[in-house]
Formats: structure tokens, C-alpha cells, sequence
């Protein structure tokens, strides 16, 4: 098996929307690439799925109930534990002030509604790509400093 397949095979996506229709589409346009897919429909359910499921990247609506999207990033950003997950904002929004709030609360990544099916999918596999190898390097780092206790 190919390492990006076994890399989406491995990966677990987080769609936060409220509008199911919306979670759906998304959920479509990623069921034939191999991801565990998980959903949840306000700001505080995606934190608490964040905690359950521990995704490797979340695609975030911007309006959405309890939290906005806005709020669930700078708090997974400020949480050590999560903070290096990959948050893709997708939204109607679409003034360039929106997109400076979002990168601004800390999304790595933005895409507007109507969602390009191929270009949500290059950028899931990009951030993805950037997300597994951060991973390894993590664990070889880690891996050298017991290498260098035991000397």
C-alpha cells in the first residue's frame, strides 16, 4: 500500500457545521478517499468530539451555535494538547476581513461555500501531509533525546 493511502486511511476528519445538508456534502465528497469521518453541529460539540475522536485535521463552519468557529479555534489553539491540529475554516463567508479573523483566531487554512470537491480535497491531503510528518519528526526527536539519556 501506497504511504498516502495508508496516511488517509489512518487520518480521522472532524466536519463542524450546523447545517446538516452542509455536513453531508462534505461527508460525500470525502466517503471514496478512505477517511474516518466524524460530525458535529455547534461550537461546543466540536470541542467535545475533539476530545473524543482526536482528529488529525477539523473542517470548521464560522457561524454556528454556542461557540462560533472563531471562538472553537482559539480555544483548540490555546489547548497544548490540541493545538497542532490542522483547522480548515469553511464558510459562506467570504470578505477578505472574515478570512483575517480566521487566520487571526489561528486556522491554517480557508475555503468558501459553495466547496470545490477537488480543491477541498488537495488541501485536506496537503494540511494531512504537513500534520503526519510533523507527527514523525515528533517521535524521532523524542526517539534521539532517549538515544542521548542511555549514552
Amino acid at each position: 500500500m501506497e504511504f498516502q493511502q495508508a496516511e488517509q486511511q489512518a487520518s480521522r476528519i472532524l466536519i463542524a457545521d450546523d447545517n446538516l445538508p452542509n455536513c453531508e456534502l462534505l461527508d460525500a465528497f470525502l466517503s471514496g478517499e478512505g477517511y474516518e469521518v466524524f460530525m458535529a453541529h455547534d461550537g461546543q460539540e466540536t470541542l467535545d468530539m475533539v476530545e473524543k475522536c482526536q482528529p488529525d485535521i477539523i473542517l470548521l463552519d464560522i457561524m454556528m451555535p454556542k461557540l462560533s468557529g472563531y471562538e472553537v479555534c482559539q480555544k483548540l489553539r490555546n489547548d497544548e494538547q490540541y493545538s497542532c491540529i490542522p483547522i480548515l475554516m469553511v464558510t459562506a463567508l467570504n470578505e477578505s476581513g472574515d478570512m483575517e479573523k480566521a487566520v487571526n483566531a489561528g486556522c491554517d487554512d480557508f475555503l468558501t461555500k459553495p466547496v470545490n470537491q477537488i480543491e477541498l480535497k488537495t488541501r485536506i491531503r496537503s494540511l494531512l501531509r504537513v500534520r503526519h510528518l510533523t507527527n514523525e519528526r515528533d517521535r524521532l526527536m523524542a526517539y534521539l533525546l532517549e538515544v542521548e539519556k542511555t549514552k
